[in-house]
C-alpha cells in the first residue's frame, strides 16, 4: 500500500476533531518526509486541518463553521507522557465548566509540577500554572477547584462574591471523604488559598475540622480578597477582608 492511501486509510478511521502528528503514522510507514508531504497535501485540499506546526486534526463542519479540537485533544501531549499524568487543564475553560463564568477563552492553562513559558499552539494560547500536589486522576476535580478559589479574583465575568457563593455550593455538595481530601491537598497552596477555603467550609458548616488550615497560617496576615459580607460573614475570622 502507497504512504498516501495507508495514511488516508488511518485518517478516515479517526473521529473528527482528533489531534495527531506525523509521529502517530512513522511506527507503520518509516518514511518522515513523505507522511509529511502527504499530510500537508491533505490541509491544501481540505481533508484535514493544521493547529499548529506539525499538529493536524480532522475538521467537524457545521452551520456555523468548522468547530476546533476540544481543549484535551489540543493539549493531550502536554497531560500524558508514557501513560502517566504529568499535567491536567485547569483556569479559565474549567472556569466555565463550574459554572463561574459564561466566557470561553483562547486561552488554555495546564497545571504541572514543573512548568514552562507559555506559548502559542495555533489559535490557542497554553500558559501554565505550577501544581505542588502529586498529580492522579482521582485529585484532579479538587485540583481545579483549589485552582478556582486561588484565583478567584481573576475569573473572567464574574465577582468574587457571585464566584464564592458558587464554589461553596459546590463544596457542599463533595462528600465528608472528598472534602477532607481537599483539606489536605489545600496545604501546599498559597496561604490567600487556605484561609479562604477554611471560611468557606466554616460558612457552609462543614463537618471538616479547619483547624490544621487555621494553624498553618500567619495570625498576623491579613488576605485582601474583597469577599462581601452578605456571602461570607465569617470572613474577619480568617483576616479575609
Amino acid at each position: 500500500m502507497k504512504t498516501t492511501e495507508y495514511i488516508q486509510l488511518k485518517i478516515d478511521r479517526l473521529p473528527k476533531g482528533y489531534v495527531f502528528t506525523y509521529d502517530d503514522f512513522i511506527t507503520e510507514v518509516n518514511k518522515k518526509e513523505a507522511i509529511i508531504k502527504s499530510l500537508n497535501r491533505m490541509v491544501a485540499s481540505g481533508k484535514i486541518n493544521k493547529l499548529s506546526k506539525g499538529k493536524y486534526y480532522k475538521p467537524e463542519s457545521t452551520v456555523f463553521g468548522t468547530l476546533l479540537p476540544e481543549q484535551y485533544q489540543v493539549v493531550k501531549d502536554l497531560l500524558e507522557k508514557d501513560g502517566k499524568l504529568i499535567g491536567y487543564i485547569t483556569g479559565y475553560g474549567i472556569y466555565n465548566q463550574l459554572g463561574l463564568t459564561t466566557q470561553i477563552s483562547n486561552t488554555i492553562q495546564i497545571g504541572k509540577n514543573e512548568i514552562r513559558p507559555a506559548f502559542k499552539r495555533g489559535k490557542y494560547k497554553i500558559a501554565f500554572i505550577r501544581q505542588k500536589n502529586n498529580i492522579i486522576k482521582e485529585n484532579i476535580p479538587l485540583l481545579q477547584l483549589l485552582d478556582a478559589i486561588r484565583y478567584i479574583k481573576t475569573i473572567p465575568d464574574a465577582t468574587v462574591g457571585a464566584s464564592g457563593k458558587r464554589l461553596m455550593t459546590i463544596i457542599k455538595t463533595f462528600t465528608a471523604k472528598d472534602q477532607a481530601l481537599l483539606i489536605r491537598l489545600a496545604l501546599k497552596y498559597p496561604p490567600a488559598t487556605r484561609a479562604l477555603l477554611g471560611a468557606m467550609l466554616e460558612n457552609i458548616q462543614s463537618e471538616q475540622q479547619t483547624e490544621v488550615l487555621r494553624n498553618s497560617l500567619n495570625p498576623i496576615t491579613v488576605y485582601k480578597l474583597s469577599v462581601p459580607k452578605n456571602v461570607l460573614p465569617n470572613a474577619e475570622n480568617w483576616n479575609i477582608k
